[in-house]
């Protein structure tokens, strides 16, 4: 009964995987901050097919972000969200002109590689944000997004130092990240992806995801950060050197 409402290519056991992770990945970003999206990516890999990763995942994140940025729309700075989302509409449509153009193969490779990268790498926080660097921040994550997915650890880096408060910047990030997601929806939406066979299955995963912020919310104060962050880090580094072989040896 359940698979009639499921995509040819995923199998029962599979759906429900994707729900149960939607709930501990989501929850991981309003506890941690970033995190969730990525790890979310590095487990479709494994229970969807390759092709239609991005915008799944790009659906999936937005009614992730989408709900911690109601939750949490108190603490939203709105303007730093504005400039990011003019230079993101612009990144979604540059980089829906080359996104076709990768193969399967070479995709496995480079999101093993920006996804073991980016959990490792040190990028300088910035102390000053202005209108053009946040316009800049959206153009260009949003244009990655497109071939790597999971871009919230960079948009981090410019959130960092700019709010005083760990709840300002956690639920700033989600509104920046609920506007990439969308206009990278769209992007995919006008180059043909049909969303309509998925969408039972996202919004199983997306009712799942909004219990998992409403969790990791209410746990933000309690969660040891820095053992939360190091175990996640070592998980990602394993699935990432794993997405690398699979696209050598495939």
């Amino acid at each position: 009964m359940i698979e009639a409402f499921l995509p040819d290519a995923v199998s029962l056991y599979s759906a429900l995987a994707l729900v149960a992770a939607s709930f501990f990945t989501s929850g991981l970003t309003a506890a941690a901050g970033v995190g969730g999206g990525l790890m979310m990516l590095a487990l479709m890999s494994y229970l969807i097919p390759i092709a239609v990763i991005i915008p799944v995942h790009g659906l999936v994140q937005l009614g992730s972000n989408a709900s911690r940025t109601y939750i949490q729309r108190e603490h939203v700075s709105w303007p730093t969200v504005l400039y990011f989302a003019l230079g993101g509409i612009f990144g979604a449509g540059l980089g829906i002109l080359f996104v076709s153009e990768i193969s399967e193969t070479l995709f496995q490779l480079l999101m093993g590689i920006f996804i073991g990268t980016i959990v490792w790498i040190k990028i300088p926080a910035l102390k000053n944000a202005g209108k053009g660097l946040l316009a800049t921040c959206g153009l260009v994550t949003t244009f990655i997004s497109m071939f790597a997915g999971a871009t919230g650890p960079l948009v981090a880096v410019f959130l960092n130092n700019l709010f005083d408060k760990h709840r300002q910047m956690v639920a700033t990030h989600g509104a920046m990240m609920t506007i990439q997601h969308s206009v990278k929806i769209v992007a995919f939406g006008f180059a043909g992806f049909v969303f309509w066979e998925w969408l039972p299955l996202i919004g199983a995963i997306i009712l799942m995801g909004i219990v998992g912020t409403k969790v990791g919310t209410f746990m933000m104060d309690y969660v040891p950060e820095k053992a939360l962050k190091l175990t996640f880090k070592i998980v990602i580094t394993a699935i990432a050197i794993d997405l690398i072989r699979r696209g050598i040896f495939s």
